[in-house]
């Protein structure tokens, strides 16, 4: 792979947050494309849904979305038209990234041709999610206890699409420095063309802070760009980040599912309002009922909310009451409420409903 010219001839220094919304806005290719925009949402599952995804690009300001994990086996004869999860708006295309969970090969190729066909941006390898219902099917981070297999499925998508190939993975199953390193270096050889690591060993999940410098390790064992993810809540955080580890990009996850405005804060200045999160909530729950049915609209608002209500200074209360609704019409009526005055915020979330 050969590197952006972005990445050969110039060293990031990053020191205020003027320097970092400079450095995010640098062009980046990732294999036969260039974003314009290193600040991405990260691959989530049951939060980055159609509807979010519709939100985060509403207040602009980032470089790539992706979707929810999107089952190998469904997209291939999935319909978009009745799909929860695989499902788009037509001009979100060109800048969204389909993330797929899978353990063959062949099921993972397969989905990326579909994928690829329909014009995504590029498609995303899940070798990241940790939840114990996906990695007893041998998904997701499970594939990391068999890397032969991981690299094998990397290369049958590399070999199926001509659209960018993802993989997003974790430090591994044991806290062994040299294992993320080792898979990074198999991944770009098996045709990856960009990598989104989370420094996080996956029994832990998230109880254990992210090891930040093993993003740095995993940056400078490739060519392909890296994409750092973990704890990214404040600026101060993205400084550091790129400081320390050289990474080509950020993904936020968590926290932007609690501040959708989060990318055009970081890249574009935005100085949210009061408002925003009245404003935001009830937008949300718009949106939600425009592209699902009442029942699953709901159920998407309540995954969304500890997220966006750990915003508050009464985080626990707040979101207790908000979601205490059985449809969306009395959830309308909780978010004026509840968020109109708005209520006290923290400057930083309360972490523990990052559930």
């Amino acid at each position: 792979m050969t590197q952006s010219i972005f990445e050969t001839t110039i060293e990031p220094t990053v020191s205020t947050a003027q320097d970092l919304t400079q450095y995010l806005l640098r062009p980046l290719a990732i294999g036969n494309k260039t974003i314009s925009n290193r600040m991405v949402l990260a691959p989530m599952a049951g939060l980055g849904h159609i509807a979010f995804r519709q939100l985060v690009t509403q207040f602009s300001g980032f470089g790539l979305l992706f979707t929810g994990m999107c089952s190998a086996k469904a997209v291939p004869h999935e319909n978009p038209k009745v799909s929860h999860i695989f499902s788009w708006r037509p001009e979100e295309l060109n800048h969204t990234v389909c993330q797929i969970f899978g353990a063959e090969p062949e099921i993972m190729a397969r989905a990326a041709r579909r994928i690829d066909a329909e014009g995504f941006f590029g498609v995303d390898l899940n070798f990241g999610c940790s939840v114990a219902a996906i990695c007893k099917k041998g998904c997701g981070a499970a594939l990391l206890k068999t890397p032969e297999k991981a690299v094998s499925i990397v290369a049958a998508v590399r070999k199926a699409v001509s659209c960018p190939v993802f993989v997003k993975f974790r430090t591994g199953w044991q806290d062994d420095p040299n294992f993320p390193v080792t898979m990074a270096r198999a991944f770009e050889d098996a045709g990856a063309d960009a990598l989104t690591f989370h420094p996080r060993v996956a029994p832990d999940r998230r109880s254990r802070r992210p090891k930040w410098e093993l993003i740095g390790k995993v940056r400078n064992a490739v060519t392909i760009p890296v994409f750092g993810n973990g704890n990214l809540f404040a600026p101060e955080h993205g400084i550091k980040m790129i400081r320390e580890t050289r990474c080509q990009g950020l993904s936020i996850g968590r926290m932007a599912v609690a501040r959708p405005w989060i990318f055009a804060q970081w890249t574009k200045g935005l100085k949210p309002e009061p408002s925003i999160y009245m404003e935001t909530a009830l937008e949300m729950a718009r949106l939600l009922s425009n592209h699902y049915e009442d029942h699953f609209a709901l159920k998407m608002f309540k995954k969304f909310a500890p997220y966006f209500c750990a915003n508050f200074k009464f985080s626990n209360a707040i979101l207790k009451s908000l979601i205490r609704t059985e449809n969306m019409n009395e959830l309308y009526d909780n978010i004026w409420q509840l968020l109109d005055p708005p209520p006290q915020t923290l400057t930083l979330p309360n972490i523990n409903l990052f559930v």
